[in-house]
């Protein structure tokens, strides 16, 4: 998992191409259990639909963790920091007036995965939605409240 410690491995100036799909991970600043509360982590997902309906990335699967997220994505329009940077403000200002707090939600940059589509996307689904299983936060999938992939 991502730490605060390898952030200096973010890459510069990355290469990011509408139609390509990506794995992408955010961890919480100084890895805040945030998303313990389901419904505060709802209000994540809400950011990743409304990617989806302004047209900026189709979501194939996320799972939002209490201290960070994976989101898989056909990125549409733009460019993989717009949507980032879009999804992580967005983000940031509602669920800071939820919690009737100010400050820094999420730690600086993301880590994304270019994948070609002859990789097993449903297996990759599989992965993230699997992660609360490896966690212990549930003993199977349907008990997390907080993922969802279009092929399961």
């Amino acid at each position: 998992m991502p730490t605060q410690q390898n952030a200096h491995r973010l890459r510069a100036g990355r290469y990011s191409e509408s139609g390509c799909i990506y794995l992408l991970t955010a961890v919480t600043h100084q890895r805040q259990l945030i998303f313990q509360d389901w419904r505060i982590g709802r209000l994540l997902v809400s950011e990743f639909r409304r990617a989806q309906e302004d047209g900026e990335a189709t979501s194939l699967a996320w799972v939002v963790m209490p201290d960070h997220f994976h989101w898989l994505v056909e990125l549409q329009n733009g460019d993989l920091p717009t949507l980032m940077r879009i999804t992580k403000s967005r983000s940031a200002h509602t669920i800071n007036k939820a919690r009737s707090r100010q400050g820094t939600l999420w730690q600086k940059g993301y880590f994304d995965r270019a994948l070609r589509r002859e990789d097993d996307l449903k297996t990759m689904a599989r992965y993230i939605v699997a992660n609360p299983l490896w966690a212990g936060l549930a003993e199977h999938v349907g008990q997390y409240p907080l993922w969802d992939a279009i092929w399961l």
